[in-house]
């Protein structure tokens, strides 16, 4: 080998080691500052968890905050139903009413504020967490359709970050149901109820009463009624995964009761905080989508209801006798206590439940079937 080759040779190899020791360094460097980014990462992790630890716990005491203070529930109609219910909210709460007629001095009277329904913006004002709607069927929808301006017009002037919940109470299910869906702002959450007793079942308390309800919509997610676990009242052990969930209708969508958002877990709270005011009264409570509610009322309220009005027409002329037996006072009771509500609930039970007319042609075909087993058992016996 001669002295260029061996010159060659060792150029070649000072350059490869030139070139190693270059790419060690860029690999050092690089393995720096992935090592660096790595580090900032955790650290923004760690930061984050803490914000996370943070904004858990205000939003806790948050929470606590809203729950000492009783809930503002308003009342459209005060009627004879909404001062029974009035009655009994003005002992968990502050209660502001309103209604066509001035109820000024029965309001004052059982401790409520009173504002006239001509001025529904004033009304709302008084920043209500819930509103209950105690008016008749008939009424309902024109009453939805009255609020529902003055509705928009208070989560405007709140930056749309307060709507109240809203309640009805009527005796029929997938009437209100459907019309609050269609006409109030996005923003309420709906609770649909019946509560299955008036002014007379009721006058000696609520205890072990029926008390309906189907959540309908909160935090604008539309509850899936076909979904049981939408209906479960709150669980009382976290270990309940089931009951702390719920479906939404159409997308399927599962939501956690605990989702991570305020507006959520306030929703959520000040439902259950009102359903609790009948379970506190003793109320038993019971779950129910309102397609069920209805399907389930024509046959026991409607056909109660019904066979009261039949009995009490003044072309049978029942009155009580001297030798009454305990059944024909039971009737003499059902009576009473049927016609003793209005027409137009008896009419509301029937117009805005598509299962009543099924129940009044089931009931003609039966009277039709009993007369005529009378007359075939009338022929025999000649």
């Amino acid at each position: 080998m001669n002295a260029n080759s061996t010159g060659s040779i060792v150029s070649k190899s000072t350059v490869i080691s030139n070139n190693d020791q270059g790419d060690n360094k860029i690999n050092q460097e690089k393995d720096k500052l992935i090592k660096a980014q790595a580090g900032k990462l955790e650290e923004l992790k760690r930061r984050e968890a803490a914000l996370s630890r943070l904004l858990a716990a205000v939003r806790l005491e948050k929470l606590e905050a809203l729950r000492s203070r009783p809930l503002s529930i308003g009342i459209v109609g005060f009627g004879r139903f909404g001062q029974f219910i009035a009655r009994t909210f003005s002992k968990h709460g502050r209660v502001v009413v309103t209604s066509r007629s001035d109820y000024t001095d029965i309001a004052n009277g059982m401790g409520v504020m009173y504002k006239p329904l001509s001025n529904l913006d004033e009304y709302f004002d008084e920043d209500l967490d819930v509103v209950v709607l105690a008016t008749s069927i008939v009424s309902f929808e024109d009453t939805v359709k009255n609020i529902a301006p003055h509705l928009h017009n208070y989560i405007r002037a709140k930056d749309g970050n307060k709507a109240p919940l809203i309640v009805d109470v009527l005796s029929v299910k997938e009437h209100p149901r459907q019309i609050l869906l269609e006409h109030l702002p996005k923003e309420c959450d709906i609770l649909c109820t019946h509560p299955m007793f008036g002014p007379d079942s009721g006058k000696n308390g609520w205890h072990g009463l029926n008390f309906v309800y189907e959540r309908t919509r909160i935090d604008g997610v539309l509850l899936d009624p076909s979904q049981k676990q939408t209906f479960h009242q709150m669980p009382r052990s976290s270990s309940d995964h089931e009951a702390d969930t719920f479906i939404e209708k159409d997308s399927g969508v599962i939501h956690s009761l605990h989702e991570n958002s305020e507006s959520h877990i306030e929703s959520m709270d000040r439902m259950e905080r009102f359903l609790s005011i009948w379970e506190e009264e003793g109320c038993r409570m019971v779950a129910l989508s309102c397609k069920e509610h209805d399907e389930y009322g024509a046959n026991s309220q409607f056909i109660t209801h019904l066979m009261g009005r039949i009995l009490g027409s003044k072309d049978l002329s029942l009155r009580p006798t001297p030798i009454d037996t305990k059944g024909f006072e039971s009737v003499m009771k059902l009576i009473e206590s049927t016609t003793a509500d209005s027409f137009d609930l008896f009419y509301g039970l029937y117009k805005y439940n598509q299962n009543s007319l099924d129940t009044i042609v089931k009931l003609r075909d039966s009277m039709s079937d009993v007369v005529g087993k009378l007359k075939e058992m009338e022929e025999e016996d000649q």
